[in-house]
């Protein structure tokens, strides 16, 4: 996905983290190659002070995420030994004390830092973190699979275009509801999503069969023939989880082979035919 086309997704899970953790201020950056990210995205009470601002691999939290390639928490960002200080001025301004961050991580590669920051006295603890890397791992999944079917796009019929835009919609809007919606309106809203992804009426003949929203990223990057160890670089896992996922979709499906379990869904109503 390009800068452009991230800018939404990027927006949409700051709210997300905002909503769900109660920060003052979610903010984030694209990542510029490996060497830098722009603060450029925010969602809450802001006084405009980290617009803009250029972040370099190694300095300050963000950088220092972009480098050890895993999510931290700073309780007092001007005072922490734990990173660089050459933002300080700009983190006072914007009146920042306790930050989270949580890189999103494609193909090994940090495409984003989601951030959610407190203008108070207040420790972030681990329910924000775990809301805040809930959110990135989301995130990248929605750019794999993205990513992935725009491959696959470029290599078969206009129809795969169409497909790609379906697909992409609904993983965005089934992203949108993750810590947002209790679990009557959440699964009414997921169930119109798949409605738009397949654009099709359910078979009767076919027994009701519920995928996981990652059982369906595997059958769906299975269908385009990928490999496991495909799989799992396209959605930043091992392949020893891709074959968890797969065994059990076979198993939901009652399908003996990897094929079986794409045509079976195909049938069923929950991957796109």
């Amino acid at each position: 996905m390009s800068e452009a086309s991230l800018a939404a997704p990027v927006t949409e899970a700051l709210r997300r983290i905002r909503k769900a953790s109660g920060v003052s201020l979610a903010f984030g950056g694209l990542a510029q190659g490996s060497a830098r990210l722009r603060l450029q995205h925010f969602v809450g009470n802001t006084t405009g002070a980290l617009n803009g601002l250029a972040v370099e691999a190694g300095h300050g939290l963000g950088g220092r995420v972009m480098r050890v390639n895993r999510p931290m928490v700073v309780n007092d960002y001007l005072a922490t030994p734990q990173i660089t200080h050459l933002y300080d001025d700009s983190i006072q301004v914007e009146g920042l004390r306790a930050i989270a961050a949580a890189p999103v991580i494609v193909d090994s590669q940090v495409i984003a830092v989601l951030y959610g920051g407190l203008h108070c006295d207040n420790l972030i603890g681990g329910r924000m973190l775990d809301i805040l890397t809930t959110q990135a791992r989301s995130l990248e999944q929605q750019v794999a699979v993205a990513r992935a079917l725009r491959e696959a796009g470029a290599r078969s019929s206009p129809d795969v275009e169409a497909l790609r835009d379906r697909m992409n919609r609904a993983y965005s809007g089934l992203r949108l509801l993750a810590q947002a919606l209790d679990d009557d309106v959440l699964a009414e809203e997921i169930k119109r999503l798949t409605d738009v992804l397949l654009d099709a009426p359910e078979l009767e003949s076919v027994a009701p069969v519920v995928l996981t929203g990652r059982e369906r990223d595997v059958l769906a990057l299975a269908a385009l023939g990928y490999s496991n160890a495909r799989i799992a670089a396209e959605l930043g896992v091992v392949a020893e989880t891709v074959k968890g996922y797969m065994k059990t979709a076979m198993g939901k499906l009652d399908a003996n082979t990897r094929l079986e379990a794409v045509v079976l869904a195909r049938r069923a109503g929950v991957l796109p035919g």
